[in-house]
């Protein structure tokens, strides 16, 4: 119950927040791969951990969102996430640079949902 609560609010934010601009089902999806797999690296107990977890959920349904536009079957965007997570969580446990930094974009332009 406290999980679909979580996702209603976040959609109706989602709906409240001003667009930052669109972002591609490319973006979207390499953003939500890299915050899914930092916030299951993290883990929930620090604020840290707690900012990844909403980014990945803002990044996971605006990729979802992108791939309704794009015609992109439900199944196949959350094939892409899922790849997308995995080769994320590769390269943030290999400490590659180029992942840290394109992290820090998405969380730079994850909107704050608090």
């Amino acid at each position: 119950m406290s999980t679909l609560l979580t996702l209603a609010s976040t959609v109706f934010m989602l709906q409240a927040v001003p667009s930052v601009g669109l972002v591609s089902y490319d973006e979207a999806v390499r953003c939500a791969g890299l915050t899914q797999a930092a916030s299951e690296l993290e883990g929930g107990e620090s604020a840290q951990g707690r900012r990844l977890y909403d980014a990945a959920l803002y990044w996971s349904l605006a990729a979802m969102q992108a791939a309704t536009a794009a015609g992109k079957t439900a199944p196949a965007a959350e094939a892409d996430q899922t790849r997308a997570r995995i080769t994320a969580v590769r390269q943030l446990n290999a400490e590659a640079p180029e992942a840290r930094a394109n992290l820090q974009r998405c969380q730079q332009k994850t909107p704050k949902l608090d």
